[in-house]
């Protein structure tokens, strides 16, 4: 049984760069968006030179750049500037993250856009906002992560602050720029017109600090680096096996008293200092090494499974590897296998959201080669190919390969 793909139907012009915007470009793709990533000439997406790489090609680029199309344009030439407004004026939405007054340098504000597509979504994403004291600062993720707070309570006391180990500012902001485009796009039934979806790193950072923010505004508590124990649960956190380090959380009053009878501390249960979870944060320390002595006669997988099967949350700390070796992943069907271009057979991490459209997996386009589908794209415009050729010559367009 075919199913439509939630998005069939939605033209979206990709003119961002690097990871966010294609990060959320990719997400509209997957959903299934037909997406045209606009690239700069001669160099195409920064992202591109990136490493490390398999044979020529980023990988960094290949993660955040499947289900598109490329269209390699100069950006800088007024035909080229023309090209782009006219593509503009033909689509329901156009990602980008150029830095607060690039697009209106291009003429390309929402004005001018509305002015040529009413019913056109642009969907903005800058570092530090568009306005406000700070909305001309370069958006870095790390930047912004230490910027938003994120850096201060991640990592240990021993550490200090610490990144997060993915560019989480960028990929949250992509994501958030996207939820943001569905719902103009279900608005725009009603309204009939588009409109501008924005966000920033910082926004989005901002918008995920979850518990820690909200301590801080009802209780005005400042969160430190707690490492890897929960910053208001406990037990819950990294604790030493025979083996190696497995993470536990004993997250109910029921699941607390299960684990101290599991592990033969049945007694803790009514000392004093662990009798509310209140108590047990506060003396998360003491508790953690009276936990770790029972813990450390058993391997992980033994104390994993016993665990489990009484309802306590428990996991290994896996690597990389050991996460794509793991059955459960496997059977969830997280890993796409798919034909590229020049790189042959390869495996990528598809989108997690499962639904009836989404059966038939994620990845219909590989991430393409630079230029790969402009004169398709083009012609799908309405350019005739002696008009693409001519632009060929002349460098406002390159046309990649292979198709």
């Amino acid at each position: 049984m075919s199913h439509t793909l939630p998005l069939a139907g939605i033209k979206v012009l990709d003119l961002s760069r690097a990871l966010s915007g294609p990060f959320c470009a990719m997400i509209l793709g997957d959903l299934g968006a037909e997406v045209f990533k606009i690239e700069p000439l001669p160099g195409g997406d920064m992202v591109r030179e990136w490493g490390p790489f398999a044979g020529d090609t980023s990988v960094y680029y290949l993660s955040g750049n499947r289900n598109k199309k490329s269209v390699a344009l100069n950006f800088r030439s007024s035909e080229g500037a023309r090209i782009l407004r006219e593509m503009a004026a033909k689509v329901d939405v156009v990602v980008e993250n150029f830095r607060p007054g690039v697009m209106e340098q291009m003429g390309m504000s929402l004005a001018e856009l509305h002015a040529l597509n009413p019913a056109l979504i642009l969907a903005s994403i800058t570092g530090f906002g568009s306005h406000g004291p700070k909305s001309s600062w370069p958006g870095f993720d790390q930047v912004a992560q230490g910027f938003a707070g994120f850096m201060s309570f991640t990592g240990s006391p021993e550490s200090g602050p610490q990144r997060v180990g993915v560019a989480i500012g960028d990929l949250t902001s992509g994501m958030w720029a996207a939820v943001g485009v569905l719902g103009a796009v279900i608005q725009r039934h009603s309204s009939g017109h588009g409109q501008k979806v924005e966000t920033s790193l910082l926004a989005s950072l901002m918008g995920l600090l979850s518990v820690q923010g909200q301590r801080y505004l009802s209780l005005g508590e400042v969160a430190r680096p707690a490492g890897n124990v929960h910053p208001v649960i406990a037990p819950y956190g990294v604790f030493e096996a025979q083996d190696g380090p497995l993470t536990v959380g004993a997250a109910t009053q029921d699941q607390w008293v299960k684990l101290a009878r599991l592990v033969g501390l049945e007694n803790l249960v009514s000392d004093p200092r662990f009798l509310t979870n209140a108590d047990r944060v506060q003396h998360r320390t003491e508790l953690k090494a009276l936990l770790e002595a029972p813990l450390g006669r058993q391997d992980r997988a033994t104390w994993t499974a016993r665990m489990v099967e009484q309802g306590i949350p428990a996991g290994p700390i896996n690597d990389i590897a050991d996460a794509f070796a793991e059955p459960q992943v496997q059977a969830l069907g997280l890993v796409e296998t798919f034909e590229h271009p020049t790189l042959g057979t390869m495996r990528q991490v598809g989108n997690p959201v499962t639904m009836d459209g989404l059966r038939d997996g994620t990845v219909r386009l590989p991430p393409p080669l630079l230029g790969q589908h402009t004169s398709e794209v083009l012609a799908e415009f309405g350019y005739p190919a002696s008009q693409v050729e001519e632009w060929i010559r002349n460098r406002v367009v390159m046309q990649g390969g292979p198709l």
